[in-house]
């Protein structure tokens, strides 16, 4: 069975080594990847904060996704409106592309909106910086929210409202 745990110090290799099979996926398609941050991005899962998770597999040994979910949304690019609502904010989301097939993200992106909505928060959000992934997290119930110019790149900030997932365990049961 596919499960959400936090993420441990422990998981730092198995980590790096799911986010260079991405990196090296990516490549293959011309698109950019994370493989000069793979190490860096990969030490994020040992901090203390528990904001980092990661999905297993069946063995759950098996890391087949890495997530960052905060409780703040960074300030720029959104209204003070927004920014005072009650919301967790997604970061550095990378899956196996060995299990491509099974949509961990998606799976990762709903467990996100419920554990959001389980903990009171009304909005869970965020940042990409490739029109393609604006196109594949609205395919996960994500808006596009705004587009912000920031130095040498434009971040597309998305949105979606947290809301419990009645079938989740179910979805998790069939990856």
């Amino acid at each position: 069975m596919f499960a959400m745990r936090p993420a441990t110090a422990d998981d730092i290799p198995a980590v790096e080594t799911m986010i260079l099979a991405r990196s090296a996926w990516l490549e293959e398609r011309g698109l950019p990847s994370w493989r000069e941050n793979a190490t860096d991005l990969a030490g994020q899962a040992e901090n203390p904060d528990g904001d980092v998770w990661v999905l297993t597999g069946d063995d759950a040994e098996r890391i087949i996704g890495f997530i960052t979910v905060q409780d703040q949304t960074p300030p720029w690019g959104w209204t003070d409106e927004e920014l005072a609502e009650p919301a967790h904010y997604l970061y550095s989301s990378v899956t196996d592309p060995a299990y491509r097939r099974h949509k961990p993200g998606t799976a990762m992106a709903l467990w996100a909106v419920d554990r959001a909505a389980a903990m009171g928060r009304t909005w869970v959000r965020r940042g990409c910086n490739f029109p393609k992934l604006v196109a594949y997290n609205e395919r996960q119930g994500f808006t596009l929210k705004h587009e912000v110019r920031r130095t040498h790149t434009t971040v597309y900030l998305l949105g979606r409202p947290a809301e419990r997932i009645p079938d989740l365990h179910e979805r998790f049961a069939a990856l």
